[in-house]
């Protein structure tokens, strides 16, 4: 008896710190800035395949849609593209997920877009996986959060609408459980990727001899900025190599707790800005820091974007704090050019 109150006591409060930690209600402003972002980054990303559409999503393209059928044979993959033989029926298609795309950034209809986009996401990804990099990877990741969440629920279309429906008074954004959990989403998954791609370092000898950022700079495939000079800095090369596999290794266990998460993310601006100007992949660094947003507490979002109307209810204020609070306290603990 005397060891199982303690130990009663013990998972009730696991149970309330995991209730709390998923469930709680929350400003909804990181999640929207996010949307702005990320929109803007699929509707980039996807009208670049404008320059050579047909070879990469015809009927007889690069990859054939036998080819494709064949592939995806075992998958459960799939594409609108591959339903279409007509030039004209593919542009119509591809015309139509960047108009879903524009108004998921302008969050219009934010509930319909943000599904829509996920399901044109999914499309081109399955029409193409040869030409997958960890840009669509994260794209996928985060518009599949952002359809969870209400994602226009601030800095959108939809709130203007609403301000002109209420009369030129526009209440402020509740606090939503949806809200915490596509962000809690987006956390978690980020947390995971930074992980194994740590892990998955330290199989490569290169990693921990403190050459793999040398090999990076010196392959020509690469390089958009020549870099080779680094050659007569071998400590700073291997510097960088061992504060990258330090960094990701860490990244789930520090970026929770609020004395460490602030370095944790500025890190991560000069690792992928370094990976976009350096090594010629500045979309995927791009997105990567976006995904980092999800760590950036909506009161300071606010702060820097301006709240609504000027108007912030103190529930909203008071589950902002609530929501860092057990964000400190919580676990200790993916090209195209």
């Amino acid at each position: 008896m005397a060891v199982a109150a303690p130990l009663k006591a013990w998972c009730r409060k696991v149970i309330e710190g995991w209730n709390s930690f998923w469930f709680s209600p929350a400003d909804p402003a990181t999640l929207c800035f996010i949307r702005v972002l990320a929109g803007g980054m699929l509707f980039y990303t996807h009208l670049v395949w404008s320059l050579d559409f047909e070879a990469f999503f015809g009927g007889n393209g690069w990859f054939s849609v036998d080819f494709m059928r064949l592939y995806r044979e075992d998958s459960y993959a799939w594409s609108y593209f591959g339903w279409f033989d007509s030039p004209a029926l593919l542009w119509t298609a591809h015309i139509a997920a960047l108009v879903v795309f524009a108004l998921f950034t302008l969050g219009l209809y934010s509930r319909v877009t943000a599904v829509l986009a996920f399901l044109a996401t999914l499309s081109y990804v399955g029409r193409v996986p040869g030409a997958l990099f960890g840009l669509d990877q994260i794209n996928r990741l985060l518009v599949m959060y952002l359809m969870l969440g209400p994602c226009g629920a601030a800095y959108s279309l939809d709130r203007l609408w609403m301000k002109r429906k209420s009369g030129g008074r526009l209440p402020p954004a509740q606090p939503l459980m949806s809200a915490n959990i596509a962000i809690r989403l987006i956390q978690v998954h980020m947390c995971m990727i930074y992980l194994f791609a740590g892990a998955s370092k330290l199989v490569g000898r290169s990693w921990w001899t403190g050459s793999a950022m040398w090999l990076a700079f010196a392959n020509y495939e690469y390089q958009s900025l020549d870099m080779t000079w680094m050659a007569h800095w071998p400590i700073l090369l291997n510097f960088i190599t061992h504060i990258t596999v330090c960094w990701e290794l860490s990244y789930s266990a520090l970026i929770w707790p609020r004395m460490t998460r602030p370095v944790m993310l500025l890190l991560a601006i000069p690792l992928h800005l370094g990976i976009g100007i350096c090594l010629g992949m500045m979309t995927f660094g791009l997105v990567m820091l976006i995904a980092n947003l999800a760590f950036i507490p909506p009161g300071l979002v606010r702060s820097l974007l301006g709240g609504q109307d000027g108007e912030v209810q103190k529930a909203e204020i008071h589950s902002t704090a609530s929501h860092s609070a057990v964000a400190s306290t919580g676990p200790q603990r993916k090209r195209r050019h």
